[in-house]
């Protein structure tokens, strides 16, 4: 049975926005059809349910950490990324029970947020049993560490086992951050990762301590490896920023996944497109916010046209796991129009974790899933707010 929705505005993604249009889905969500106004009235459609606000496909969210959900309000704001990442080592838990219920809890919050697809980073295998029967999708991704050059060849061995524990779930091996991952491990890894052809994501430039530490060997990572007991007399900084010292490790026939960028310059972005292809480039505002009380500089990353995606990070470093929310924080700060959002929040990331052919858009023969969202208009622009109802 065929039934059709309509809202004051239908946001295709492939296509501009259609004021009064009208989807066609099939009992279970799949798009049949979007008609114009006009389209539909030729057609004699009476059975239109109107709603109102603006229908939009289900969001993708491109950076999460589901099993740090635990960490929900325990973490202190704006201390800085090394000493939230000494937090959540300190505070990580082994209660399987409270891990188990903080991950379904986070997962039924990001269904109900509209939130059809994941891209997921994990350490650990607690998550498998729940991406195994949850009704969103997930992309695993499984995070490679080793800063010491000695560690690179079990550090992928280890990886390797860790992906075959997952079984036939969608996952990659993916190196952690530029800080925590050796020349000899990036080497490995692309090469694993050529073959296997990815996707990849790597944190990027959250804080500026990142940079310090590559160009001069200065910041205060020194003081978190001395946290974990590393020894980095080894180390010689390269003399340039993070990402320009570890992007031509990584293969360019990979769809790879920048996150955060806060600390990405012009000069970055110019280097990075220039030998990478295939770059995504994921903002977490409200975990950034959280964590450093910083934002990227979206305006440049907007002016340079590249293919951004969004995220939520974890409930250690965000109030909530919505991409609406995200959504909503960029356009009150940098003004971006509704219709860049929306593509942010749904078809890129589709396309990044290579899923486009049934998420991210409402085109015939899609399951995209179907959100509503609340909206006002002011001086012919479109402004959201955080209302959000699920349809399908």
């Amino acid at each position: 049975m065929i039934s059709h929705i309509s809202a004051a505005y239908v946001y295709p993604v492939v296509a501009a926005p259609i004021k009064n249009g009208v989807l066609a889905i099939d009992s279970t969500g799949v798009i049949q059809a979007i008609y114009t106004a006009q389209e539909a009235k030729e057609k004699q459609i009476k059975d239109i349910e109107y709603h109102d606000g603006i229908l939009v496909p289900g969001f993708v969210n491109t950076h999460c950490h589901i099993e740090l959900s635990n960490l929900r309000g325990k973490i202190q704001r704006h201390t800085g990324l090394p000493d939230f990442v000494k937090s959540v080592i300190k505070l990580r838990t082994s209660d399987e029970y409270e891990l188990n219920l903080a991950i379904l809890k986070a997962d039924i919050e990001m269904y109900e947020n509209g939130i059809v697809a994941v891209g997921d980073i994990s350490n650990q295998l607690i998550s498998r049993s729940l991406k195994i029967s949850t009704p969103v999708y997930y992309h695993t991704f499984l995070e490679i560490m080793g800063f010491n050059p000695e560690v690179a060849d079990d550090a992928m061995k280890r990886a390797e086992q860790f992906k075959q524990d997952f079984g036939a779930l969608p996952v990659s091996i993916v190196p952690h951050a530029p800080y925590s991952v050796s020349p000899e491990l990036f080497q490995a890894l692309g090469e694993y990762a050529g073959a296997e052809k990815g996707p990849l994501t790597i944190h990027n430039q959250e804080t500026a301590d990142e940079n310090a530490f590559f160009e001069e060997k200065t910041g205060d990572f020194l003081n978190l490896f001395k946290f974990l007991g590393q020894d980095v007399e080894f180390y010689q900084p390269s003399g340039k920023t993070s990402l320009q010292t570890y992007l031509p490790l990584l293969p360019k026939d990979v769809r790879t996944l920048l996150v955060h960028n806060t600390h990405t310059s012009a000069a970055d972005v110019a280097f990075a497109e220039d030998i990478h292809p295939n770059l995504y480039w994921c903002l977490c505002p409200n975990a950034n916010l959280y964590i450093e009380d910083m934002l990227p500089d979206v305006d440049m990353l907007r002016a340079a046209d590249l293919k951004i995606t969004l995220g939520t990070d974890s409930l250690a470093s965000n109030d909530a796991l919505s991409i609406l929310s995200e959504m909503t924080l960029l356009q009150e700060r940098f003004d971006v129009p509704v219709e860049e959002l929306v593509k942010w929040g749904t078809f890129n990331g589709a396309e990044f974790l290579g899923i486009a052919d049934r998420f991210g858009s409402f085109e015939p023969g899609k399951h995209p899933g179907i959100n509503l969202l609340g909206f006002k208009e002011e001086n012919g622009k479109v402004v959201l707010n955080n209302k959000i109802k699920r349809l399908f």
